[in-house]
Protein backbone atom coordinates (compact mmCIF):
# COMPACT_ATOMS: atom_id res chain seq x y z
CA UNK A 1 0.00 0.00 0.00
CA UNK A 2 1.05 3.63 -0.45
CA UNK A 3 1.81 6.08 2.36
CA UNK A 4 -1.92 7.40 2.03
CA UNK A 5 -4.59 4.50 1.18
CA UNK A 6 -7.77 5.76 -0.54
CA UNK A 7 -10.49 5.17 1.60
CA UNK A 8 -14.23 4.01 -0.41
CA UNK A 9 -16.91 4.09 2.56
CA UNK A 10 -20.33 2.36 2.46
CA UNK A 11 -23.07 1.85 4.73
CA UNK A 12 -23.61 -2.00 4.09
CA UNK A 13 -20.36 -3.63 2.59
CA UNK A 14 -17.18 -5.07 4.57
CA UNK A 15 -14.78 -6.56 2.65
CA UNK A 16 -12.90 -9.89 3.89
CA UNK A 17 -8.68 -10.83 3.01
CA UNK A 18 -8.63 -12.69 -0.51
CA UNK A 19 -12.47 -12.26 -1.11
CA UNK A 20 -13.69 -10.73 -4.78
CA UNK A 21 -16.02 -8.02 -4.35
CA UNK A 22 -17.69 -6.73 -7.57
CA UNK A 23 -18.58 -2.58 -7.15
CA UNK A 24 -20.11 0.19 -9.40
CA UNK A 25 -18.33 3.36 -9.25
CA UNK A 26 -20.62 6.23 -10.27
CA UNK A 27 -19.96 9.28 -8.39
CA UNK A 28 -17.32 11.83 -9.44
CA UNK A 29 -15.28 11.49 -6.34
CA UNK A 30 -14.93 7.66 -6.14
CA UNK A 31 -14.12 8.14 -10.35
CA UNK A 32 -11.13 10.42 -9.44
CA UNK A 33 -10.09 7.12 -6.37
CA UNK A 34 -10.76 4.48 -8.85
CA UNK A 35 -8.65 6.35 -11.82
CA UNK A 36 -6.01 7.44 -9.15
CA UNK A 37 -5.63 3.81 -8.33
CA UNK A 38 -5.80 2.60 -11.31
CA UNK A 39 -2.31 4.84 -12.55
CA UNK A 40 -0.82 3.89 -8.83
CA UNK A 41 -0.99 0.93 -6.94
CA UNK A 42 -4.37 -0.40 -7.71
CA UNK A 43 -5.43 -0.25 -4.44
CA UNK A 44 -8.64 0.97 -2.33
CA UNK A 45 -9.43 0.65 1.45
CA UNK A 46 -13.18 -0.83 2.13
CA UNK A 47 -14.63 0.95 4.96
CA UNK A 48 -18.34 0.70 7.05
CA UNK A 49 -20.33 3.74 7.42
CA UNK A 50 -21.50 3.99 11.28
CA UNK A 51 -24.94 4.19 11.80
CA UNK A 52 -26.45 7.64 11.45
CA UNK A 53 -24.05 8.02 8.91
CA UNK A 54 -27.06 10.02 6.46
CA UNK A 55 -27.78 12.48 9.32
CA UNK A 56 -24.21 13.69 9.69
CA UNK A 57 -24.84 16.64 7.03
CA UNK A 58 -25.04 16.40 3.28
CA UNK A 59 -22.72 19.18 3.01
CA UNK A 60 -20.70 18.59 -0.01
CA UNK A 61 -17.32 18.21 2.46
CA UNK A 62 -19.55 15.57 5.17
CA UNK A 63 -17.22 13.49 5.94
CA UNK A 64 -19.79 10.81 7.73
CA UNK A 65 -17.42 8.77 10.60
CA UNK A 66 -16.29 5.34 9.62
CA UNK A 67 -15.67 2.19 11.54
CA UNK A 68 -11.61 2.50 11.98
CA UNK A 69 -10.97 -1.08 11.05
CA UNK A 70 -11.56 -1.98 7.22
CA UNK A 71 -9.59 -3.90 4.92
CA UNK A 72 -7.94 -3.06 1.79
CA UNK A 73 -8.49 -4.64 -1.67
CA UNK A 74 -6.81 -4.63 -4.97
CA UNK A 75 -8.42 -3.91 -7.97
CA UNK A 76 -8.32 -7.15 -10.20
CA UNK A 77 -10.49 -6.40 -13.01
CA UNK A 78 -12.10 -2.74 -14.61
CA UNK A 79 -14.62 -1.68 -16.97
CA UNK A 80 -14.56 1.73 -17.80
CA UNK A 81 -18.18 2.34 -19.30
CA UNK A 82 -18.53 5.19 -21.75
CA UNK A 83 -19.92 8.01 -19.01
CA UNK A 84 -16.97 7.88 -16.94
CA UNK A 85 -18.41 5.39 -14.68
CA UNK A 86 -16.66 1.82 -13.93
CA UNK A 87 -17.24 -1.55 -12.89
CA UNK A 88 -14.41 -3.32 -10.87
CA UNK A 89 -13.68 -6.08 -8.79
CA UNK A 90 -11.29 -6.03 -5.66
CA UNK A 91 -10.04 -9.13 -3.78
CA UNK A 92 -9.53 -7.98 0.03
CA UNK A 93 -5.69 -8.27 0.69
CA UNK A 94 -5.44 -6.96 4.73
CA UNK A 95 -7.25 -5.62 7.35
CA UNK A 96 -5.77 -2.00 8.53
CA UNK A 97 -6.87 0.40 11.55
CA UNK A 98 -7.19 4.27 10.00
CA UNK A 99 -4.75 6.27 12.52
CA UNK A 100 -5.46 9.64 10.83
CA UNK A 101 -7.02 11.36 7.78
CA UNK A 102 -6.30 13.60 4.86
CA UNK A 103 -8.87 15.54 3.15
CA UNK A 104 -7.01 16.94 0.47
CA UNK A 105 -8.58 14.79 -2.48
CA UNK A 106 -12.33 14.96 -3.45
CA UNK A 107 -12.25 11.58 -2.00
CA UNK A 108 -11.04 10.97 1.80
CA UNK A 109 -7.64 9.26 2.53
CA UNK A 110 -6.00 7.82 5.27
CA UNK A 111 -2.33 6.61 6.77
CA UNK A 112 -3.14 3.41 7.85
CA UNK A 113 -1.86 0.66 10.37
CA UNK A 114 -1.68 -3.02 8.81
CA UNK A 115 -3.49 -5.31 11.18
CA UNK A 116 -2.00 -9.24 11.47
CA UNK A 117 -3.77 -11.53 12.72
CA UNK A 118 -2.71 -13.08 16.14
CA UNK A 119 -0.13 -16.49 15.51
CA UNK A 120 -2.52 -19.67 15.58
CA UNK A 121 -0.91 -22.12 17.63
CA UNK A 122 -1.96 -26.15 16.74
CA UNK A 123 -4.66 -26.14 19.19
CA UNK A 124 -6.37 -23.12 17.31
CA UNK A 125 -5.90 -25.38 13.88
CA UNK A 126 -7.63 -27.94 15.95
CA UNK A 127 -10.13 -25.76 16.84
CA UNK A 128 -10.85 -24.52 13.63
CA UNK A 129 -10.90 -27.60 11.78
CA UNK A 130 -14.15 -28.47 13.98
CA UNK A 131 -15.71 -25.19 13.35
CA UNK A 132 -15.07 -25.49 9.63
CA UNK A 133 -16.91 -28.77 9.89
CA UNK A 134 -19.67 -26.72 11.92
CA UNK A 135 -20.06 -24.24 9.73
CA UNK A 136 -20.08 -26.44 6.58
CA UNK A 137 -23.25 -28.25 8.37
CA UNK A 138 -24.43 -24.78 9.33
CA UNK A 139 -24.27 -23.63 5.74
CA UNK A 140 -25.40 -26.60 3.49
CA UNK A 141 -28.48 -27.64 5.73
CA UNK A 142 -29.59 -24.56 5.77
CA UNK A 143 -30.49 -25.08 10.03
CA UNK A 144 -32.40 -28.48 8.68
CA UNK A 145 -34.97 -25.78 6.65
CA UNK A 146 -34.32 -22.53 7.82
CA UNK A 147 -31.94 -20.63 4.84
CA UNK A 148 -28.56 -19.66 6.41
CA UNK A 149 -27.58 -18.58 3.27
CA UNK A 150 -27.34 -21.63 1.51
CA UNK A 151 -29.70 -23.70 0.04
CA UNK A 152 -30.28 -26.90 1.33
CA UNK A 153 -29.01 -28.46 -2.04
CA UNK A 154 -25.54 -27.27 -2.26
CA UNK A 155 -22.99 -28.88 -2.42
CA UNK A 156 -20.31 -28.89 0.58
CA UNK A 157 -17.53 -26.66 0.61
CA UNK A 158 -14.60 -27.34 -1.65
CA UNK A 159 -12.04 -29.41 0.73
CA UNK A 160 -9.58 -27.40 -1.69
CA UNK A 161 -10.28 -23.67 0.03
CA UNK A 162 -7.92 -23.18 2.99
CA UNK A 163 -9.49 -22.90 6.33
CA UNK A 164 -8.69 -18.91 6.64
CA UNK A 165 -10.37 -18.55 2.57
CA UNK A 166 -13.64 -20.37 3.86
CA UNK A 167 -14.13 -18.78 6.45
CA UNK A 168 -13.88 -15.17 5.14
CA UNK A 169 -15.95 -16.07 1.83
CA UNK A 170 -18.80 -17.25 4.40
CA UNK A 171 -18.62 -14.31 6.56
CA UNK A 172 -18.25 -11.89 3.21
CA UNK A 173 -21.15 -13.64 1.53
CA UNK A 174 -23.62 -14.95 3.79
CA UNK A 175 -26.82 -12.70 4.51
CA UNK A 176 -25.26 -11.23 7.84
CA UNK A 177 -25.95 -7.74 8.55
CA UNK A 178 -23.31 -5.16 8.00
CA UNK A 179 -22.18 -4.92 11.87
CA UNK A 180 -22.38 -8.91 12.34
CA UNK A 181 -19.37 -8.71 9.45
CA UNK A 182 -17.91 -5.88 10.71
CA UNK A 183 -17.40 -7.48 14.47
CA UNK A 184 -16.01 -10.69 12.42
CA UNK A 185 -13.63 -8.35 10.75
CA UNK A 186 -12.56 -6.72 13.82
CA UNK A 187 -12.04 -10.19 15.74
CA UNK A 188 -8.07 -10.76 16.05
CA UNK A 189 -7.11 -14.01 14.63
CA UNK A 190 -8.96 -16.76 12.55
CA UNK A 191 -10.03 -19.11 15.21
CA UNK A 192 -11.65 -15.89 17.08
CA UNK A 193 -13.45 -15.13 13.58
CA UNK A 194 -14.60 -18.95 12.89
CA UNK A 195 -16.05 -19.38 16.61
CA UNK A 196 -18.13 -15.91 16.64
CA UNK A 197 -19.31 -17.04 13.20
CA UNK A 198 -20.38 -20.13 14.00
CA UNK A 199 -22.15 -18.98 17.08
CA UNK A 200 -23.75 -16.11 14.80
CA UNK A 201 -25.24 -18.70 12.78
CA UNK A 202 -26.61 -21.04 15.10
CA UNK A 203 -28.06 -18.21 16.95
CA UNK A 204 -29.63 -16.97 13.71
CA UNK A 205 -31.19 -20.55 13.49
CA UNK A 206 -32.42 -21.02 17.02
CA UNK A 207 -34.40 -17.67 16.37
CA UNK A 208 -35.91 -18.68 13.34
CA UNK A 209 -36.93 -21.66 14.93
CA UNK A 210 -38.72 -19.98 17.73
CA UNK A 211 -42.45 -19.07 17.86
CA UNK A 212 -42.60 -15.71 15.30
CA UNK A 213 -38.86 -15.87 15.16
CA UNK A 214 -36.60 -14.35 12.29
CA UNK A 215 -35.83 -15.75 9.83
CA UNK A 216 -32.22 -15.73 8.66
CA UNK A 217 -32.42 -14.68 4.89
CA UNK A 218 -34.54 -12.19 3.31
Amino acid sequence: MSDLLPLFPLPNVVLFPNVFLPLHIFEPRYREMVADALATDRMIGMVLLRPGWNRAGREKDAQPPVYPIGCSGVITHVERIVDGRYNIVLRGVERFRIEREDHQRAYRRAVVERLVDTPLGPRDRSSIQAYRTKLESLVVSGGEGHDAGASAGDPRMPVSMSDEDLVHALAQYLDLEPLEKQALLERDCLRSRAESLVELLEMKIMMARSPGGLHVAH
